[in-house]
């Protein structure tokens, strides 16, 4: 005979499969969302310290060519120093010299005349005469007071001309320990301008992977995002859904195991009724 629940069997069976199919879908999903999320959060980590290692080398750079140019400040305001001693040196020493050129001919004029007054002085009081006798002695002053003079003036000529060449001496030493200060400090600061230049191209550049990297992490941050929404916004979890699912798989099929087990129970009745009814009828034929 037709069986009974076989619309009902039907249906039953649809929503198993129909679970089965969802329970599917869902695992896929499930699979998908741990692959991407754990993809992405290794992205982020590794970008993360991408951008520590970045930062840590621009702190680092950024001090050292902080370094190098108060360094090369300094070096400037030696140098600057530098130059103002040597145009104070070179204006004494060319005070010194004029003086110099002045006063040694007029020291060496007067000691000439000196000279010549007592060469003639000696002549004078050389010669024989009552009418120098008389003078001798007071010539005789005249000649030591000049002789005196002249060694006074040859003196302070000679001092006069020792103290211009240590002055000479001593501003050509000090001008040549200026140029070897003035050549390295310059060298100094050419080296570490250069230096400090390159280190400042080399901040930009990292600046800029670091903007470039902040983006990448900028969009895994919002990529993560959306897979939180989609994976993890949720009122019910995966495998509290799984669960259910199974316990309501679970129950059609016993629903579905009781319902044949009636309809295997119906027809046999309905045969054993046939059965008797034709027994019956032969019955009363005869």
């Amino acid at each position: 005979g037709e069986d009974p629940f076989a619309k009902v069997k039907g249906l039953i069976a649809g929503m198993i499969e129909q679970l089965a199919k969802e329970a599917q879908a869902e695992a896929s999903h499930k699979s998908y969302c741990d692959k991407e999320v754990g993809e992405t959060l290794t992205k982020k980590s590794t970008k993360e310290a991408a951008i520590s290692k970045l930062e840590t080398k621009i702190s680092a750079q950024q001090a050292s060519s902080a370094q190098l140019k108060a360094q090369v400040a300094e070096l400037q305001q030696g140098l600057a120093e530098i130059a103002a001693t040597q145009s104070e040196m070179t204006a004494l020493r060319r005070q010194e010299k004029e003086l110099f050129a002045k006063n040694k001919p007029e020291m060496e004029s007067g000691l000439e005349g000196v000279k010549m007054a007592l060469s003639i002085l000696r002549d004078y009081y050389a010669k024989e005469g009552k009418s120098h006798e008389a003078a001798d002695g007071s010539g005789t002053g005249i000649i030591g007071l000049l002789e005196v003079v002249e060694s006074d003036f040859t003196k302070s000529l000679a001092e006069m001309t020792a103290a211009e060449m240590t002055a000479e001496a001593n501003y050509e030493s000090m001008r040549k320990e200026s140029e070897v200060s003035k050549a390295t400090k310059e060298a100094d600061v050419k080296y570490k301008t250069k230096e400090y230049k390159q280190l400042d191209a080399a901040i930009a550049e990292a600046s800029s992977d670091k903007v470039g990297v902040q983006t990448e992490l900028d969009a895994i941050l919002e990529y993560n995002g959306h897979l939180i929404k989609m994976c993890e916004d949720k009122p019910e979890t995966y495998e509290e859904k799984k669960s259910r699912r199974e316990a309501e798989i679970a129950g059609l099929k016993e629903a579905m195991s009781i319902l044949e087990g009636e309809a295997s129970l119906l027809q046999r009745r309905a045969a054993a009724r046939h059965l008797r009814g034709g027994q019956a009828h032969s019955s009363l034929g005869l």
